[in-house]
């Protein structure tokens, strides 16, 4: 007789892991929604953490959400900028400004919306960037629309980072 197969506690993903790679699935529904949406690139883009990743692809997604559901807009620009050891993610639209969501403020940090952290709303994409290190801006554009702008450093850059060099670079 053979020991019966131990049960596992996790399924199997079901779809794949979100990632920038996968861009092009966020802009679809946004174009469902009645959004243009176009995604731009400045510089060559370096292998991401998959934190950074993840990261990235959650506060497009709110930023488009947002759009579509809270803006007027008809259109909105993804500009994905690779630069010095970090990554610039912006997201401008031709609407109003976003409204912010009913809830508790926010602790510490810009911007308005829902202070759970469960990703929602300017708070929770700020909450994303922060925890990484990173900075994130909202608000209304001049002349018009509404622009969600963050940068999230890589690894090396970060303080503390194992990525660093233990020496500090002694000459």
């Amino acid at each position: 007789p053979h020991p019966a197969p131990l049960p596992t506690s996790r399924a199997p993903p079901r779809a794949p892991a979100p990632s920038l790679t996968r861009l092009g699935g966020l802009v679809a529904p946004a174009a469902a929604a009645g959004l243009t949406a176009a995604v731009e690139q400045d510089g060559v883009p370096p292998p991401l953490p998959a934190d950074v990743d993840l990261s990235a692809y959650r506060i497009i997604q709110e930023a488009l959400t947002n759009t579509a559901r809270h803006s007027g807009g008809t259109r909105a620009t993804v500009r994905l900028g690779y630069a010095g050891h970090g990554l610039e993610v912006e997201v401008n639209d031709d609407g109003g400004p976003v409204p912010a969501r009913s809830g508790p403020a926010p602790s510490g940090g810009s911007g308005s919306g829902s202070g759970s952290g469960s990703g929602n709303g300017i708070a929770g994409m700020t909450e994303r960037a922060t925890a990484l290190g990173g900075t994130l801006r909202a608000g209304p554009r001049p002349g018009g629309g509404f622009q969600v702008r963050a940068w999230l450093p890589l690894p090396e850059t970060r303080p503390g980072s194992l990525d660093q060099d233990p020496a500090g670079d002694q000459p």
